[in-house]
């Protein structure tokens, strides 16, 4: 999303994701001479795949910028940043926005196990010998890998994401996924730019309450359309080249209301951090409608309105809570689904207001006198 951070949630409590398959053996991928990719085991303790030789093979896994082909770039494996002409600036492919400093490739992340640092290791040193990958692997790509693990964890949340499972939807080994991707980490990282990359951004009209208007609404779409994102709000830097992409469009958006960087970018993130708390409040309500469905499903509705009635009755005879028994008497109900967009309108409403309340007197964004 827009500026503010999206963290990894712990996944379950197994600790490190094991690429091996069973212990103290490993699934090993061997190209036959008919070119029929066949399994075996060994003792290794990791999943290997039997590269063939003659020539880089697969996609290689190095440092970003380093012949990594981007998702959704569309370029050439390896290519060059491509030159623009005379004042032009350079197109620099998508694999090279990614920030050197944020590289797990070559660092364990901290509580992962040695199993997926030694199935790395191995594909990295068949690749620096110049083995080709497996005819399985290469049929594969990074955006195929990286759709499959977004279908997983929409379909089935993000304690689902592994590279086991996302073998499995690809109908193939665990092992030839990291010819494409470093590791768990750094497939997360691409299923979040991914997400970025497909959030519908809209089309500037040069009125600015519109447009963080329809931009909030697009992250809230984009937040309920795959609502495992959630599980990463936090921390973990959003810094792909789509997120990139979209936060240089969000600052142009507002770059004629006079503001200066640190109040723009705090404009951007309190934007931001309205749409994440409101959904998180919108998630809690749909589990307790389905908590209430499940523990009260079994009474009828007269039942339910006596026990509300006889709940409410109690608390009123203590003479302490006039003002929370008065949501009740006037019949409202905040939490119902059908004012979820209503409510999300007036608090983005309010936001709206207090952000022209800052912005300078007379300015681009503020009507004169």
């Amino acid at each position: 999303m827009a500026p503010g951070g999206v963290e990894k949630a712990p996944m379950g409590s197994g600790g490190a994701e094991e690429a091996a398959v069973g212990p103290g053996s490993a699934e090993v991928t061997s190209v036959g001479p008919d070119g029929a990719e066949g399994t075996s085991v060994g003792s290794g303790g990791v999943e290997e795949a039997a590269a063939e030789p003659g020539g880089a093979g697969g996609t290689p896994v190095g440092p970003r910028g380093a012949g990594r082909p981007a998702v959704g770039s569309g370029g050439a494996e390896g290519a060059p940043p491509a030159l623009g002409g005379a004042g032009e600036p350079a197109v620099a492919p998508d694999e090279d926005l990614w920030p050197l400093f944020f590289d797990r490739r070559y660092t364990p992340a901290p509580g992962r196990g040695h199993r997926e640092q030694r199935v790395r290791e191995h594909v990295r040193e068949m690749q620096d010998r110049g083995r080709k990958a497996p005819r399985r692997v290469r049929s594969l790509s990074r955006d195929e890998i990286v759709a499959a693990a977004i279908k997983v964890a929409d379909a089935e949340g993000s304690e689902a994401i592994s590279m086991r499972r996302i073998a499995r939807e690809l109908n193939a080994g665990a092992m030839s996924l990291y010819w494409h991707v470093a590791s768990k980490d750094e497939l997360l990282d691409l299923m979040l730019d991914a997400v970025e990359g497909e959030q519908p951004f809209p089309v500037a009209t040069g009125d600015w309450r519109t447009d963080l208007r329809t931009l909030a609404v697009a992250q809230r779409s984009t937040l309920h359309r795959h609502q495992w994102l959630m599980d990463f709000i936090g921390g973990r830097p959003p810094l792909g080249p789509n997120t990139l992409r979209n936060l240089e469009r969000s600052l142009a958006m507002i770059d004629k209301l006079g503001l200066d960087t640190e109040t723009a970018m705090n404009v951007l993130g309190t934007l931001s951090t309205y749409v994440m708390g409101v959904v998180l409040r919108e998630f809690r309500e749909s589990r307790v409608e389905l908590r209430d469905q499940e523990q009260l499903g079994h009474l009828s509705e007269a039942e339910r309105h006596a026990f509300l009635a006889a709940h409410l009755e109690r608390l009123r005879v203590t003479g302490r809570f006039p003002h929370f028994l008065r949501i009740f008497d006037e019949g409202l109900d905040p939490d119902a689904a059908e004012t979820r967009d209503e409510r999300f309108e007036f608090g983005l409403e309010c936001v709206l207001d207090g952000i022209a309340a800052r912005l300078p007197a007379g300015g681009p964004g503020q009507p004169a006198g």
